[in-house]
């Protein structure tokens, strides 16, 4: 028998010692046993309570002396210990009776920390408060989401509304819609105008020619109560459905109807062999700018960073299609084919790296031009061949005048990482501007030691780490074409040697931001005057023309009659009329568009996929 203070009554009792596993029962009939506990060893406590600890080592000098159950002391209680539970006993601080009962071990993700091992001492009064509080606070707590992949839903009440302006509209048509009758049902979708040609494709009217009220609000039910916002409709009504991302086939009917539709193209709607080449060239403007992965796949995230959905909707308020310089602008089609045309000596759609050496008076290196067919940027079949295909030369061209440009830094970054490791190291500088060394002292002008020059360009970037270039210190510093000219580009790096880099510099910066010019837009616009200029209104129609047998307008005719289903009847077939002048028609394809959809993804450029580089 030993003498412990419980903590349940807070009086001193004779307890019994159980030999077998240490366990003490309290006989104290004012308390409640509750469960058998292991008792720890009979040790000097810590310092938590003066009182106690002193009490504590009385008891233990005392030899556990019995205390006498006589006067105001509360008698043994006769309860067996086989009938009642043991109770909890601990050589604790004192806690009152209500806390010892309601208290409750920590959880291990509580702010208080984990729950209690036997023998530790119990927390304070204040600490299972602020547990209480705690728990009780965090009870009901629910985050709410925050993540919509398709846009944040709406209300039931607001599907309705939208499902009865459609009805209100076949209602008017007579129930049904055709083709060219689509405004009013595009207007109750609170869709872009220039949506109309694949929407009708996709709610099935290409089957029959026309959509009926039944078929439609089938269709655009399902589409509004699974895609909530416009970027997530755009995607599943151009692929129909059937990805969750874009490819460049999915644009094909949008973009021949605004060839056929919008009032600044009228004068293309006649010739009907460059309808293909104008819907290519703005295909592959559009996966320059919007693909930002690389991967040929335009996906959610990468539409809704961009701003095509609002140029589309920009096309029906604009008549100018010259105005809209992003993506649809003829000129700056015309200034793409005319250079593509240039260089393509023998007119079968294919340059080869003797034809791109060609490129603005041979400007560029040969170890560059080397490294663009070498894969470093693109690979695929025309890559094996050492053959480049015209949606490759939209990437090349616009890359090469526009060297700000997110798309233009990683290309050129591709070509002069030679090792792929995702730096540029001195070695792979020097590589390339050892040939920009011979080529200068070819033409006796003073060259400058390739040790200077790195100078240069380091004090210029800014590397964060001193003896190599990443791609992140190249997209920060804002002189990157003088960068990437210096090594490969001959005529621009003298162009920069004989003028004040800093006075272009300050001119670029100029005005706002948005109503600042980029380097391909300035460069267009030059470059489109000069044609315009040598032109002088002769007639070259006939050494424009391809052959009969034109295999991209051939490819991008079946392709479109294979997505509409037959509605068109021709779309690229060579004329014989038409004169080219600064009004005439002009388009571009991507190189070997089959007419097999399956075939369309194979021969369309892969471009290098972004396991490469992180961008």
């Amino acid at each position: 028998m030993v003498n412990v203070r419980c903590l349940a009554c807070q009086v001193k009792y004779r307890v019994l010692a159980a030999k077998n596993n240490n366990l003490l029962e309290c006989q104290a009939p004012i308390h409640a046993p509750k469960f058998p506990y292991r008792a720890p060893k009979l040790r000097k406590p810590r310092s938590y309570n003066r009182t106690y600890v002193r009490e504590n080592n009385v008891a233990q000098k005392e030899n556990a002396r019995p205390l006498s159950t006589s006067g105001g002391s509360s008698p043994v209680s006769p309860l067996s210990p086989s009938t009642t539970p043991p109770t909890l006993v601990t050589t604790s601080p004192t806690v009152s009776p209500s806390l010892q009962q309601n208290a409750h071990p920590t959880a291990p993700g509580s702010p208080l920390g984990v729950a209690p091992t036997p023998g530790s001492p119990v927390h304070s009064p204040r600490a299972i408060n602020t547990l209480r509080r705690h728990t009780k606070s965090t009870k009901n707590l629910l985050i709410p989401r925050f993540y919509y992949p398709m846009g944040r839903p709406t209300s039931q009440m607001t599907q309705e509304q939208a499902l009865g302006r459609v009805s209100s509209v076949f209602r008017e048509q007579g129930g049904q819609v055709n083709r060219d009758n689509m405004e009013p049902l595009m207007r109750s979708c609170q869709l872009p105008l220039y949506w109309k040609a694949p929407l009708f494709i996709a709610a099935g009217g290409d089957k029959l020619g026309y959509l009926t009220q039944e078929q439609f609000t089938d269709y655009w039910s399902r589409v509004i109560s699974t895609c909530h916002d416009m970027a997530s409709r755009f995607v599943r009504v151009l692929s129909r459905g059937v990805r969750n991302y874009l490819m460049p086939e999915d644009f094909l009917s949008m973009i021949q109807d605004v060839v056929d539709t919008h009032p600044g193209l009228t004068f293309l709607k006649e010739a009907t062999e460059f309808h293909s080449r104008y819907v290519h060239t703005v295909i592959a403007r559009i996966y320059y700018c919007v693909n930002r992965s690389w991967s040929g796949r335009i996906t959610l995230p990468e539409l809704r960073r961009s701003n095509l959905l609002q140029v589309i909707s920009y096309l029906e308020e604009e008549e100018d299609i010259n105005q809209i310089t992003d993506y649809f602008s003829y000129e700056h089609f015309y200034v793409i084919y005319c250079k593509f045309w240039e260089l393509d000596t023998d007119h079968d759609l294919f340059i080869d790296k003797h034809d791109l050496a060609k490129h603005n008076e041979r400007a560029l290196s040969w170890r560059m031009i080397e490294r663009i067919f070498s894969g470093a940027v693109t690979r695929g079949r025309l890559q094996k061949q050492d053959r480049m295909g015209y949606q490759e030369f939209v990437w090349f061209l616009i890359s090469e005048e526009d060297k700000r440009h997110p798309t233009a830094i990683e290309y050129w970054f591709r070509c002069m990482d030679l090792d792929g490791d995702g730096y540029l190291s001195m070695y792979e500088l020097e590589y390339f501007y050892e040939e920009q060394l011979q080529r200068m002292e070819a033409l006796g002008i003073e060259t400058l030691p390739f040790h200077d020059c790195l100078c240069q360009m380091l004090d210029m970037v800014r590397p964060e780490e001193v003896d190599k270039i990443s791609l992140r210190d190249l997209k920060k510093c804002r002189m990157t074409p003088i960068f990437f000219d210096t090594f490969f580009n001959l005529e621009k790096y003298l162009d920069h040697e004989q003028r004040d880099p800093f006075a272009s510099h300050r001119a670029d910066d100029d005005g706002p931001e948005f109503l600042q010019v980029s380097d391909w837009d300035r460069y267009a616009a030059e470059e489109y005057e000069l044609l315009v200029a040598e032109e002088g209104g002769a007639d070259h129609q006939d050494d424009m023309f391809y052959g009969d047998e034109d295999e991209l307008s051939m490819g991008c005719e079946d392709a479109l009659d294979s997505t509409s289903g037959g509605v068109r009847n021709t779309m690229g077939g060579v004329g014989s009329g038409g004169a080219l002048n600064k009004h005439s028609p002009l388009s571009a394809t991507v190189t070997n568009l089959a007419a097999d959809p399956m075939d369309v993804d194979d021969d369309y450029p892969d471009y290098a996929d972004s396991d490469d580089y992180q961008y």
